[in-house]
């Protein structure tokens, strides 16, 4: 993760694309984690992202009074904000599994390419052209074929899904912050402070709330540690590392080959069997995946 800041190439190399891989393999794994870990939401998202930050202090510091001395105000601002919404996309979606199934909340969550795709055009400037537009109907048709057999209107379900919906919304806010910032910071210049920041606000929920952050067993603790090493340094990370490379609207589109590894995780560790709707639906997934990736090529 060395200093990212050059303008992204095209065609995308290799390396590129294996980040990309790397990153979806990566962040399908923490829904699962999540499930197994014997501690509230808002203390499993402390930890993993506290836990995260920590872990990359000895690599992120040398590099932060160096490239944040060239940060305007306003990019510093977007920096700050950037941390609260991740704070924020946690504290919702880890909250919405406890109330709905892995596969309706990765769903959800994953929704985010619809607001970052309106955003992008209407405050970034990205072009919006035919195929990219194609790209976000086909993979959202796909989210809304999965989610059909799986979806409940139960008060509880419903909850779930409205925590999920907002934990998108988050995600988009922090992705299109990093889109302004990231490509003036190295990878680790960037996340470190997300991350930091993110950490201390949601510490700061568990004490507010008084939910213990410590007192829990050795396995927990294990699982708190993979979640905060996997799908958080080399998942997030590698997804953050791609905003200097890739548009917004496509990282997020990328983001949505979670809810197939997720709901494949589910049924081997879990023993909950994706249904037949979940199939077609990933396939059309991968499908929107593909057309956005040909765009990236081509443009």
């Amino acid at each position: 993760m060395g200093s990212e800041r050059q303008k992204p190439a095209t065609p995308h190399s290799r390396s590129h694309w294996a980040m990309l891989v790397l990153g979806a393999l990566s962040v399908s794994t923490a829904s699962v984690l999540i499930r197994l870990a014997a501690a509230p939401a808002l203390v499993v998202g402390a930890w993993r992202i506290g836990l995260a930050a920590l872990l990359l202090t000895p690599w992120a510091l040398p590099r932060l009074r160096r490239e944040w001395a060239a940060l305007t105000r306003r990019e510093l601002i977007c920096l700050g904000l950037a941390g609260v919404a991740l704070a924020l996309h946690f504290a919702s979606w880890i909250s919405s599994l406890s109330y709905t199934t892995v596969a309706s909340s990765v769903i959800l969550v994953a929704t985010s390419p619809i607001y970052v795709g309106l955003a992008s055009h209407l405050l970034l400037h990205e072009p919006a052209n035919r195929r990219r537009v194609l790209a976000i109907v086909v993979v959202m048709a796909g989210s809304l074929v999965v989610s059909y057999g799986d979806l409940c209107l139960s008060g509880r379900a419903l909850l779930g899904d409205m925590l999920a919906l907002l934990g998108a919304l988050a995600a988009s806010a922090y992705l299109l912050l990093g889109r302004t910032v990231r490509r003036r910071l190295s990878t680790l210049a960037y996340v470190w402070p997300c991350y930091g920041l993110a950490g201390v606000l949601l510490v700061a929920l568990c004490l507010g709330t008084e939910q213990p952050l410590t007192g829990y067993g050795a396995q927990t603790y294990l699982l708190l540690a993979l979640m905060a090493i996997v799908p958080q340094i080399l998942g997030h990370s590698a997804f953050n590392w791609a905003l200097a490379h890739f548009s917004t609207v496509f990282v997020t589109l990328a983001l949505l080959g979670e809810p197939i590894g997720a709901s494949l995780l589910a049924w081997l560790i879990l023993g909950e069997l994706p249904p037949i709707s979940a199939l077609a639906g990933g396939v059309l997934i991968l499908g929107g995946i593909y057309l956005a990736s040909r765009d990236e090529v081509s443009g």
